[in-house]
Parts: C-alpha cells; structure tokens; sequence
C-alpha cells in the first residue's frame, strides 16, 4: 500500500474501497472481504444507504479500529449546523464506532456552509480526524478553503483517465488540499476497458486496464476508490504496487483527457434541479 499524509498529517491509505451501489444485502460480506484481502480504507456515505452493513464488516473483521480508514459522507437533506451534528451521530451509530476518519459534504449544494461548521466542531471534538467535501469545483473549494477556520483536507471528485481532472488538481495542490478520485474507472462508460490505448499499455505490463488506470492515479498522486463485489476483482486491483508506468506512458493516458464528466457537470443548473430531485425521492430515508 502508498499512502498520503493529509494537512494535518493524518496519514491516508491512497488505495480505498467503495461500497456505492452495492447493495445492503451483499455489503458486509463485500467489505470483509476487501478487508480480508488487504484493503484498510473503506468509503461509504449516508446517501448510499450501506452505513450499518459498512460497521457491522468493521465491527466483525477482527483488525483492530485504528488500522482501518473509515470514510462517510454527509447527505443534502442533513446539511445545517444542527441537521449535520444529529446526522453524523447516526453515522457514528450505524458505523459502530466512536470516530470517523473522514467526513464530507457530498454534493456543493444547499446550506454547505452551515454542514461544514459542524464538521469543523466535530473535528475538534475528535469525532472526526478529518474534514473534507467531494464534488466541488475549483471555484467553490477556493471559497470554502479561504472563509472557514479549517480548510478542507480532501475533495473527492470524478478523475478518471477521459475526465482527469488537471486544473483542479493543481488548484488543491494550491490549497493543501488532498485530490480523491470517485468512478476511476468511469463505471465502464465510452468503453474505457477496451481503450486501446490503455489495453496496449496493460499488455506492456502484463497488467489489467483496471490496474494501468488505478497505477496511473497513484503516480498522480491521487487517493483512489475502486469498487467490486467479486473478491478476486479486489484482489488484482491491489496488484498495483509491484510496477511503475514510464513517462511515456504516462503521457500516453494523458493524451486522452476530454476534460468532459462521463456523468454530469455539477456547475450547471439542470445538475441541481437533478439534486433537488434525488433530496425529494430520498426525503425520510436517510
């Protein structure tokens, strides 16, 4: 395993598992058995309706809770100062234990500000080791970074090798703040596993387009999830500490950003009116 020590040098595992979409009846098993082939940073979310399959895995693995890098995400409808504190202390309930490693705000929309100040309390409660928000743009981080007591210490966005994410990874690097990527494999979209480009450089190595693009990421320094139901999957994506892509091909993946989300661009207004509708259909749910 790489790692990463974030601004208040909590140190950071840099390769991470991701339970979104993985359904709760299948989820404990999934992450004991992430955790049982090597994986010690496990990312859930209040929205991904998994937090109590996620710590009854924490609860059951047998490795110690300090080894572990656990990472939760706070929903829209639970933003405001009140509404954030009630709703991580479920989070810490469901998740069976008594801190977080990671807590970010999910989605740059809605009363963040409000959010972010009860992270910044809970965070010096030492309820959560460390703060951060995913999804928002150069512009909103560079705002949340320069009016808030305490900077974020990670953005988790979409960096994958058709959307990478350059400019706004220089802008946290700017700010001090640690990049992590959601989706590093865009979910399969455009084709990315039949990428030639990337299929040419797996054969190079011997290696997957799964394990080029996360080996690719870690020489970018950016914090990884990468996401399977299937145990022998998670294995061969942790299979990416015994080689090193060369400049050339680093370049080569470079070559092929479209600088365009395989998903959507959370800058315009039809992606909030998406986010409106999501916090109406999951009112009471989470």
């Amino acid at each position: 395993m790489e790692y990463v020590t974030l601004s208040n040098q909590v140190v950071m595992p840099k390769l991470g598992f991701g339970v979104f979409q993985i359904p709760k009846d299948i989820c404990e098993e999934c992450v004991l058995n992430a955790i049982k082939v090597g994986y010690r940073h496990i990312d859930t979310a209040q929205s991904y309706f998994n937090e109590e399959e996620v710590g009854n895995a924490i609860n059951k693995c047998g490795i110690p809770r300090d080894k572990l890098f656990i990472t939760t995400k706070v929903w829209i409808s639970n933003y405001g100062y009140e509404k954030t504190k009630t709703s991580i202390a479920r989070s810490l309930m469901k998740l069976k234990t008594d801190y977080i490693d990671l807590v970010l705000l999910h989605q740059p929309f809605g009363d963040y500000y409000g959010a972010y100040h009860a992270l910044e309390d809970l965070y010096r409660e030492g309820k959560i080791r460390a703060i951060g928000v995913s999804n928002f743009a150069p512009d909103r981080l560079a705002d949340i970074v320069g009016f808030n007591d305490i900077p974020p210490h990670v953005n988790q966005v979409e960096v994958n090798p058709l959307h990478q994410q350059i400019e706004a990874q220089t802008n946290m690097i700017k700010r001090n703040v640690q990049i992590q990527a959601w989706a590093p494999f865009g979910e399969g979209k455009n084709n990315m596993f039949e990428n030639p480009v990337l299929q040419e450089i797996g054969n190079k190595y011997q290696k997957s387009v799964a394990q080029v693009v996360l080996r690719w990421l870690m020489q970018r320094n950016v914090v990884a999830l990468a996401k399977s139901t299937h145990i022998e999957r998670m294995k061969e994506n942790l299979e990416i500490f015994d080689f090193e892509l060369s400049l050339d091909d680093m370049n080569k993946i470079a070559d092929l950003d479209s600088k365009i989300s395989l998903f959507f661009n959370h800058q315009t207004p039809e992606t909030v009116d998406r986010f409106i509708s999501m916090v109406e259909d999951r009112k009471g749910k989470i």
